[in-house]
């Protein structure tokens, strides 16, 4: 079964409902990824270690919705500024929300850098103007007001949306107009530049969770972690056939929680060994779970309602759950709290932040894209 999801609304075709849920059950456990963070001393002892996989996985459902959504589009009514306008309008909305919470949230918490370096107001505010129209802070400028090199230091998570917006710049100018064929040959080139970067420890830290800062290898990263996940869900898409499966939304959830859930492979003497791990679950893992999950049908109501809430709240959860973290980071290092210390926060954390997504959804993002809709792009 299909049906209109709040992701939907301003496109005519429903979506794949089991897919919607599978993008939910990857923020809701990107949240326990961020949670565990705070308990780290480095990426190699981080319980629920390898959270930041799921946005490969964002990236290649991207790329088979758009491509499911508009590739035969394009020769009829699609034109790439009315492209460009739906994409603003189902993405920019939140990211304003989240540059407007992770400002508020910075000041609240006395507008300091990590080591307490106190910043100036107006590179707050440049900081959230940059935030506000998806443009990267360099490390060390005065925009790095938390000093950490992050793109966008208001709200970190941000700088995955900044890789999905060039993404959908390149399916628009470029990808689209690939033949199936050229199309694999590029999937092909850039996985084995993504498994050659993950397995030599291109990012430098022992995996794959780069693109967030723009030191380094990380633009390189981001770019090639962009580069093959949407090409690969625009390639599933044109190829998909379905598959008979029962249970395929629970299976693919619970692949994803054990994924993401594993603890770093090796140690710092056998670095390639976590690169080979996050290479796999990029490369196939990840493809099979959205070929089995876009196979996958809802059975009753219940189910239905279930993954439309996910998919719904899924986008939401993601770009508001960071400011947060924020407070919850600076409170556990502070006082020198443990995992076990903290669990009532921790839990205070997750439900908060879902049931402050869905206030945003209903309250803001749907009216505002509702309006932005009927104002530019008409019926």
């Amino acid at each position: 079964m299909q049906q209109k999801t709040s992701a939907a609304f301003i496109d005519s075709k429903p979506h794949y409902e089991l897919l919607d849920g599978l993008r939910g059950v990857a923020s809701l456990l990107v949240i326990w990824y961020h949670v565990f963070e705070g308990f780290a001393t480095s990426p190699l002892d981080q319980r629920f270690n390898h959270g930041y996989l799921a946005v490969d996985f964002f990236f290649i459902l991207s790329g088979f919705v758009i491509g499911y959504a508009y590739d035969d589009r394009w020769k009829k009514t699609m034109t790439v500024g009315n492209f460009f306008k739906r994409r603003l309008i189902r993405l920019h909305p939140m990211v304003v929300i989240g540059c407007v919470l992770g400002a508020i949230s910075y000041c609240l918490q006395g507008c300091v850098t990590w080591d307490h370096t106190p910043q100036p107001l107006s590179m707050i505010m440049l900081a959230m103007l940059l935030g506000l129209f998806m443009l990267p802070v360099f490390p060390g400028a005065g925009a790095d007001v938390r000093g950490n090199g992050e793109m966008f230091p208001l709200n970190g998570p941000c700088w995955s949306l900044f890789f999905e917006y060039i993404g959908n710049i390149l399916y628009a100018l470029a990808l689209r107009r690939l033949s199936t064929r050229t199309l694999s040959i590029i999937v092909g080139v850039m996985g084995m530049g993504l498994a050659i970067f993950s397995v030599g420890n291109g990012s430098g830290y022992g995996h794959m969770g780069v693109g967030w800062t723009m030191a380094d290898n990380n633009l390189t990263g981001g770019l090639l972690r962009l580069g093959f996940s949407l090409s690969c869900g625009l390639l599933l898409s044109r190829m998909f056939r379905p598959v008979r499966v029962r249970g395929a939304f629970w299976i693919c959830s619970i692949i994803l929680l054990i994924l993401f859930a594993i603890p770093h492979v090796g140690g710092k003497a056998a670095l390639w060994q976590n690169g080979l791990y996050d290479a796999a679950c990029i490369l196939f893992v990840f493809p099979a779970l959205v070929w089995l999950a876009a196979s996958g049908k809802t059975t009753d109501r219940a189910s239905s309602g279930v993954c439309k809430f996910l998919g719904d709240i899924s986008y939401p959860v993601y770009i508001i759950h960071y400011p947060f973290m924020y407070y919850f980071y600076a409170w556990v290092w502070d006082n020198g709290l443990t995992f076990s210390d903290t669990w009532p926060v921790q839990l205070l954390l997750f439900f908060g932040n879902i049931a402050l997504a869905y206030f945003f959804l209903k309250m803001y993002d749907e009216p505002v894209r509702r309006w932005l809709s009927r104002k530019f792009l008409g019926k």
